[in-house]
């Protein structure tokens, strides 16, 4: 493969990146809104389109591979294309918590939601924020943009703690509604996951760019 069809190559699979990233931030907002909505279709349409995301994930993997056994990179490409296979990883499995919730939903089925959501929503815009904004850090290199969204997942942390107490609280008081606060925990369990995967993105991230891995997800809570 002579230089420039290794340049376009390489490019190529961060985009490929970059497309799949915005097929999960698709999958985690339409998971939490058909179950604000309760659109049991929608989300059975998020859960037979994780499928999708999964063959992007293998697609890009098996490129990489490619590249590194064909065109040995040195230094910078080789950090660039482990950088990826990690992070596609990350982003699958943060599909898989989309689709979580999806399959919550379907759990719930047509019953009314034991509360309104209200920091359900806010965590899953947080970690969407989070998510596009580590892709953008992927993208432009931004090792500090990365490192301050390491930060913000305590802030994730503490709208879980807020929920969790919250439906505690609910289950306690009322315990016919113990199985449906249940399954309201699972859905922002979910979603302080995503936040976790996403801080791992942002790790990877700074090794791209430096070389050295860095633990950032160091929680306060």
């Amino acid at each position: 493969m002579v230089r420039n069809a290794y340049t376009r190559a390489l490019k190529e699979v961060q985009d490929d990146l970059v497309e799949m990233a915005c097929m999960v931030v698709k999958a985690i907002a339409g998971a939490v809104e058909a179950l604000r909505e309760r659109d049991i279709e929608r989300s059975r349409k998020i859960i037979q389109d994780d499928l999708i995301i999964n063959r992007k994930r293998f697609d890009i993997e098996e490129k990489c591979i490619l590249l590194i056994a064909t065109q040995q990179p040195m230094a910078g490409d080789l950090r660039v294309l482990t950088a990826i296979i990690n992070i596609i990883t990350d982003l699958e499995r943060i599909a898989d918590h989309a689709e979580g919730i999806a399959k919550i939903s379907l759990m719930i089925g047509k019953d009314e939601l034991v509360k309104p959501l209200i920091d359900v929503p806010r965590m899953a815009d947080k970690g969407i924020s989070m998510l596009e904004r580590c892709i953008t850090a992927f993208v432009n290199r931004d090792i500090e943009m990365a490192r301050k969204i390491c930060a913000e997942d305590d802030e994730v942390d503490a709208l879980y703690e807020q929920v969790y107490r919250e439906l505690l609280l609910l289950m306690i008081e009322n315990p016919r509604v113990i199985q449906g606060a249940t399954y309201l925990i699972w859905v922002a369990h979910n979603l302080e996951r995503i936040a976790d995967r996403v801080t791992n993105i942002a790790e990877r991230v700074v090794f791209m760019v430096t070389g050295k891995m860095e633990e950032m997800n160091i929680s306060k809570y």
